[in-house]
Formats: C-alpha cells, structure tokens, sequence
C-alpha cells in the first residue's frame, strides 16, 4: 500500500478502509474499537492471505509430495523467512513458531529453566509483567529450587533502574521483562536492561506482545537472547506466535515437546531430534498462522513506520489531554516514555461498571487488573479502564469516548 501520496487525513481514511470490522455498528452507535492492546483488528490483506491459504493450498506441510503440500509448505516456510527479516533475526532458523506469547514463554522456562536452573539461583522479572512472564517463571522455580527476585516499580509506573542492577549477582540466571506493559504502556529502557545483564554473563528474555504492533524491532541489534509475540496484536491470526532465539541457546536446549516433524529418527531406543527451528515445532502447525502474520507485517511495512509512530503519538497526547480534563478522573501510568495506552480510573467507580457503560455507546476498552494483578496490588487499585490505541483509530474516536467517559461520570459518581 502507497501512503505516501496523501495527507495525513487521507492516508487515515486509506487504512480505516483497510479493516472491515472497523465499519459496523454496536448498540446502535459506530463502533469506536479502543482494545488494541487485546487484540488488533485485521486488514484485507491478512484476511486475504489466510482465506487463499484455505482456498487453494490446504494442506499439511513438510510431509508430502503431492503439489498442494509441497505449496503450503513453500507458503509456511516463505513466512518464516520473512518473519525472521522483520524481526532482523540472523537466520529463520532462530524462529520458533508457538500458539502465543504465552506458549513461547513457556517454553523457554520448560527448556531453559529445566536445564540451567537449580536450587539458589535466581530469576529476574518486573513488579509490571503480565501474568504470562510471572507464572512460568514461579512453576520453574518450583521444580528447580531457584527463587524469583522482582524489579520493583514507581509510583509513575517505570522500572526502579538501581534496584534492578542491585539485584543482578552470580546468582542471576536469567533475566524476563516486558518490552511495553501492556496495562501501563510504559516502554522500558530494554537497550539499558539487556547491556547490564551481559555484563554479568546473564541472558535476557523480552515479552515483546505489546511492542512488535508499535514499533520496528531488530532482535540483533538489541542483541536480546529471546523474543516474544503473539500475531494477533500484530493484526495477524489468533492463535499464532514466535519465539525468537540466539542460536546458539536453541542449539542447547532441549526439545519443548514430542511428536511428529520434530525428529530426524523414531526407534524404540531412542530419537534423534530434528534440526532448528524444527526441533520445537511438534505436531502439525498453524499453517495459515504463519501466512496470516506475514501477511500482517508486509501491510504494516507498507503503512510506515513513520507513520505510526506519529499517529499513535498525537492519539496518546490527545486523548491524555481530553481525559485528565473530566472531574474525578485519574490517569494511571504515567511514565515518560509510553505507546498510546491511557489506563484510568473514575472516582470511585468500579472499572467494570464505567466498560459496560462505555460500550453502550459502542465504544471497546478493557477493564479489570489486565493479567497483571501484583502491578495493581503494588498501586493500591483493583483494576483500571484501559484505552488502548492504533494507527487506525482517530482524534474523533477519542472524542466520543471523552464524550462517553463524561456520561458514565455524571451516572456513577
């Protein structure tokens, strides 16, 4: 898609034109979609791609000879290639594809933890990590004796940078923090993070979820040990994923799971397992997961960076503006660097009641603790509304919800 040909006003309507779902009504009204940190909306492109897939080329891969499978499979392992280009992987053997962020994470405590960790040692994480990088990590340390040390947070919702180097020690084995938070939408100093760990010889894991739809990220560059996301905050496919791994740590560790593709030789004493990145892909894939998500990053590579980057900046200060305005209002998060999330609180409203009054006027945020109830405990709340915006969204979507979060106000408090 050419963008570069319009004005900033055009070049928005040329992208809301490319996401279907975004012209409906509900509850009578235009649907203003403001869960991006959820779940991304999907373009044509992406919907395309997967509805080809099934169309013409449904079939498994890597085990036929027959011309569709031999397609799917060209397809599946195009995708990866140009997954790994993204992403600025050395090679698309360090891309494992997984159900999710949550399942790669997973899978590298499984792996890693199950190999390196033993009693004493110990495992970094953050005060604001999303359930998915706390949970794992607590089960690893379980079986292995390790324990879990926490990076504590301010009250504005950034990383305690000298706690966390205090923490770092020969004890340290690994260190798992978020990229963005995905209730705050703090953006960590990762770069800062990632140095400080080498020079300690510790390896870093970055739940990447909520960054990837934001920004450019080259895993290379940030010379980061593991990275992880989810399509479907990519405008991609549900239930599709990657895990990106330096080589020579995927090389070590062992296989995730058993079953088919990956193994080189059954026998009943013994396997030999396949090669990278095979060696953790047991089973059949989610073959037009992989379409979908390079289908996805080929549409945002051709929306801009640049764009983007200053859409969701004007959203987020505007819609900052529009809201700490309301009488009663607080936001919460408010770091100095952020992606265009705005969580908030409305007096004594409960988060719940302020989402089911905002959506009956057809306006989507999310409420409650955001799978990150420790942050919420650490700030004294239950939950937050959160208002989580894209490059498709407008100044105009924000104006109704500033409209609507006026009306719940005048109704709850």
């Amino acid at each position: 898609m050419s963008t570069h040909l319009h004005s900033p006003s055009l070049r928005l309507e040329k992208v809301r034109g490319d996401f279907p779902a975004l012209h409906q009504s509900v509850n009578g009204r235009p649907l203003v979609y403001l869960d991006n940190a959820a779940t991304a909306q999907k373009p044509e492109a992406v919907i395309e791609a997967v509805s080809s897939y099934y169309r013409t080329d449904n079939s498994n891969v890597h085990r036929g000879v027959h011309t569709l499978s031999q397609r799917a499979t060209d397809a599946f392992e195009a995708a990866r290639a140009n997954i790994a280009r993204y992403i600025g992987a050395s090679s698309p053997k360090e891309v494992i594809f997984t159900r999710g962020t949550t399942e790669a994470i997973n899978l590298v405590a499984f792996c890693f933890g199950g190999t390196r960790f033993k009693k004493g040692d110990e495992v970094i994480v953050s005060e604001m990590e999303h359930h998915s990088n706390i949970v794992p990590w607590q089960m690893a340390c379980e079986r292995s004796g390790a324990v879990l040390r926490v990076i504590p947070v301010t009250d504005s919702g950034e990383l305690q940078m000298e706690a966390f180097r205090a923490l770092l020690s020969e004890r340290t084995k690994l260190v798992a923090v978020t990229h963005i938070s995905n209730s705050l939408g703090t953006i960590n100093p990762v770069e800062e993070i990632i140095s400080a760990a080498h020079e300690h010889g510790v390896p870093v894991l970055l739940d990447g979820a909520q960054a990837l739809p934001h920004c450019s990220i080259d895993v290379t560059a940030l010379d980061v040990d593991f990275y992880c996301f989810s399509s479907h905050k990519m405008f991609g496919p549900t239930g599709f994923g990657v895990l990106f791994g330096k080589e020579h740590w995927l090389e070590q560790l062992p296989p995730y799971q058993g079953g088919g593709d990956m193994i080189k030789v059954v026998d009943f004493a013994g396997t030999t397992y396949n090669d990278l990145p095979h060696k953790f892909e047991a089973g059949t894939p989610h073959i037009a997961g992989a379409i979908g998500l390079s289908a996805a990053m080929d549409y945002v590579s051709g929306v801009g960076f640049e764009f983007i980057a200053n859409q969701e900046k004007d959203l987020l200060l505007y819609a900052t503006g529009r809201l700490k305005a309301i009488d009663g209002l607080v936001i919460v998060g408010n770091a100095k660097h952020k992606a265009a999330v705005v969580s908030f609180n409305l007096g004594s409203a409960h988060p719940y009641d302020v989402g089911t009054i905002l959506d009956k006027f057809g306006i989507g945020v999310r409420t409650g603790h955001h799978c990150t109830q420790p942050l919420m405990k650490r700030l004294g709340i239950p939950g937050t509304v959160r208002a989580s915006f894209s490059f498709y969204n407008s100044r105009a979507e924000i104006d109704q919800l500033e409209l609507a979060v006026r009306k719940a106000a005048a109704m709850l408090l």
